[in-house]
């Protein structure tokens, strides 16, 4: 299967760094997504993750809702089905989801602004795989900020000491089989842009994301093992002036299909004490100016309902 996007691959960051990070700035420059290959990390980490949230999404309602955190802005735990729509509409996105965040050590200086992590006990297993793949992907997310960091001509350690030990967020998504939905326009996830710096997409066994492209034409990107899809979001674009976007994407229903669908991108966010501001070589005439990555955040998970 041919992907439909720029493809990357990890081993050249090592191999022909320069080469490599003008591969992956110009993919996100002119399209914002790009798929990277070789990145490290073996499909079981995945497959392990993506079974056991399925046990965990096959449970009774009642029982998943005991792990719902609305007074956390469900920054962690569960959220139900219908509860986040996209921002400026009011029709929910069909999918249900789960967060996990960082943890560190309980002397770590940012421990107190990392909020804690809500453990599902009725699945034996799913802290230990979820952590290992929160891991694996904070790795490769910090190599591949200090790639883009040297393509925008800011050195290899600015982004990601931007990133380190930051707010950045694993969203496991359970997408049920679409069948008798009754609202009208009512998608997967509808049109959007993501809020962090950076988005690592593991290998989802079913397709459906697509982006939109500078012609307006909507693009479905593959799912194909062995391949992380990248994408850059709002921070990123506000930081460099716009030359890396954040571009629209949506997840569609599938037509003819009655199958779920899993998904667990990972949202790599700046440390609770950043500030967002533009890029020297980035900057312009009509810089946005600089605001606490925390209130950029609150601002927009506010757009979108799952924050009052």
């Amino acid at each position: 299967m041919e992907q439909t996007i720029p493809v990357v691959s990890l081993a050249d960051g090592e191999r022909d760094p320069e080469r490599f990070e003008a591969q992956l700035g110009e993919a996100l420059r002119d399209l914002g997504f790009v798929a990277v290959e070789d990145h490290g990390i073996p499909q079981r980490v995945f497959d392990a993750v993506y079974e056991d949230f399925a046990r965990f999404f096959a449970l009774d309602d009642a029982l998943k809702r005991r792990h719902e955190r609305p007074e956390l802005g469900r920054a962690r735990g569960y959220t139900s089905f219908g509860v986040e729509h996209a921002k400026d509409r009011d029709v929910p996105d069909l999918k249900e989801f789960f967060h996990v965040g960082r943890e560190v050590d309980p002397a770590h200086p940012r421990r107190a602004a990392l909020l804690a992590n809500e453990w599902p006990d009725e699945v034996e297993g799913l802290r230990e795989s979820t952590l290992a793949l929160f891991g694996a992907l904070d790795d490769v997310a910090r190599r591949l900020l200090a790639a883009v960091g040297a393509h925008l001509g800011v050195g290899r350690a600015l982004l990601p000491d931007l990133a380190e030990d930051g707010n950045s967020v694993l969203r496991v998504i359970h997408y049920p089989v679409c069948d008798g939905f009754d609202a009208p326009g009512a998608m997967r996830a509808a049109e959007h842009e993501d809020i962090n710096l950076m988005t690592l997409l593991p290998p989802s066994p079913q397709s459906g994301l697509e982006l939109l492209t500078r012609e307006g034409e909507w693009r479905p990107i593959r799912a194909i093992e062995g391949q992380i899809i990248v994408d850059t979001g709002d921070m990123m674009s506000r930081i460099t002036n716009g030359a890396l976007p954040a571009t629209t994407h949506r997840v569609v229903n599938p037509e003819g299909e009655r199958e779920a669908r899993y998904s667990m991108p990972f949202f790599v966010h700046p440390h609770v004490d950043a500030v967002l501001e533009v890029l020297p070589p980035c900057r312009g005439d009509a810089d946005p100016p600089p605001v606490r990555a925390q209130d950029f955040l609150m601002e927009r998970l506010r757009a979108i309902g799952v924050a009052s």
